[in-house]
């Protein structure tokens, strides 16, 4: 299912600490990032923060700026971004400022945490996920119930830690203050646990007064059945290429980027590519990468429309292609028409060979916008 585009927002110090362990929260930023994070908070749908930062920070979470918030006004947006808490107890202030101050508020929560939320009077809408918080159905009901289409995290650690963890974040800004905490029992930005692997892709440094803004796009590719938030990542970029084709009355116009499981980009191809008029884009990218890489057993295919299973100019199908280099898993955007061929299934033709196939609906239409031409 769609999720919203989650954004981390966080500022450390040196040694990678959030706080201290003072009676008052220790102010990272500058005031020239303060302002950053305003106008970020003004660009999004909804801000979320654990229930634990609630009760240690006591934060209202607004937009401060009278200009931007006039300005979602009068783009016929709220004058506040939806506030959003996750809580698994239900342990909640209701004279917290979080509940009296800004828009429309949102509590996440348990079975019990639910009941216990609403004995204390919380004055927000209250959505119990089960017996236990899942961040994939949180996520999936905000984007499809509230509407929301980017979501900005602002903490604490452990939110930022299990979104992280689980694949779920699309974008981290992180800010590093000039400045030691150097105390044990101070909050971390992350726990211990299992991340991707490999490397993060930088995006962005920006140096605001003496902080350092570095904005990092995770690109490891999911696991199984579940998509991760590179996953849409790169199969936007399948989509991408899909719309670099030469056009054709006779060929789908269709992007391929090949990918390591630490989300190192491999290869990359899109059809018809360096002039052959019958190259396909599976076709295009898999031989960029030497048949014996080790890295191919564990990669993952992005592909805007599902590997071909017949071919009329070309001997070995994309799906034939995907097999014979050893890669198990697939993503894809569209499941192909009957244009050209009736019932082609290139889906099904992987699943049944032990390839693991997620075709994500949501990246449908720019699959399509190519090839519009053919589709009548």
């Amino acid at each position: 299912m769609p999720y919203p585009y989650v954004l981390l927002s966080a500022a450390v110090s040196l040694d990678g600490f959030l706080d201290d362990t003072g009676p008052d929260r220790l102010l990272l930023s500058s005031p020239a990032d303060f302002d950053r994070v305003d106008e970020v908070r003004a660009s999004v749908d909804a801000i979320l923060i654990g229930a634990g930062t609630i009760r240690a920070d006591n934060p209202r979470l607004l937009v401060n700026s009278p200009e931007r918030r006039a300005a979602r006004t009068a783009a016929g947006r709220p004058e506040y971004p939806l506030k959003v808490t996750v809580t698994a107890t239900g342990d909640l202030d209701p004279d917290a400022k979080f509940w009296h101050t800004g828009g429309a508020k949102i509590v996440y929560t348990t079975d019990e945490g639910a009941r216990r939320a609403r004995a204390l009077g919380i004055a927000a809408d209250l959505v119990p996920l089960g017996a236990d918080l899942d961040w994939r159905l949180l996520l999936e009901h905000l984007h499809d119930v509230r509407g929301v289409r980017r979501l900005m995290v602002e903490g604490g650690g452990t939110v930022h830690t299990q979104l992280l963890q689980r694949g779920l974040a699309d974008e981290l800004q992180l800010v590093l203050a000039p400045l030691f905490v150097g105390d044990p029992k101070a909050p971390r930005l992350f726990g211990p646990g299992g991340y991707q692997a490999g490397r993060l892709r930088l995006l962005e440094t920006r140096r605001i007064e003496d902080v350092v803004l570095m904005r990092y796009e995770p690109t490891a590719p999911g696991t199984g059945g579940s998509a991760s938030a590179a996953d849409r990542h790169w199969l936007r970029l399948a989509c991408e290429l899909a719309a670099e084709c030469p056009p054709s009355r006779t060929a789908f116009s269709v992007g391929a980027v090949v990918v390591a499981a630490d989300g190192t980009e491999l290869a990359r191809g899109h059809s018809r590519e360096a002039g052959d008029p019958v190259v396909h884009a599976e076709e295009a990218a898999l031989p960029k990468i030497p048949a014996d890489d080790p890295r191919l057993a564990t990669a993952t295919v992005y592909t805007s429309l599902e590997p071909c299973t017949h071919r009329a100019s070309r001997p070995h199908p994309c799906a034939e292609l995907i097999l014979r280099a050893g890669v198990r898993r697939v993503v894809t955007a569209w499941r192909e028409p009957d244009t050209f061929v009736a019932a082609a299934d290139g889906t099904g033709m992987l699943r049944e060979a032990g390839v693991e196939v997620l075709v994500l609906g949501e990246y449908e239409e720019p699959a399509k916008a190519p090839n519009g031409h053919l589709l009548g």
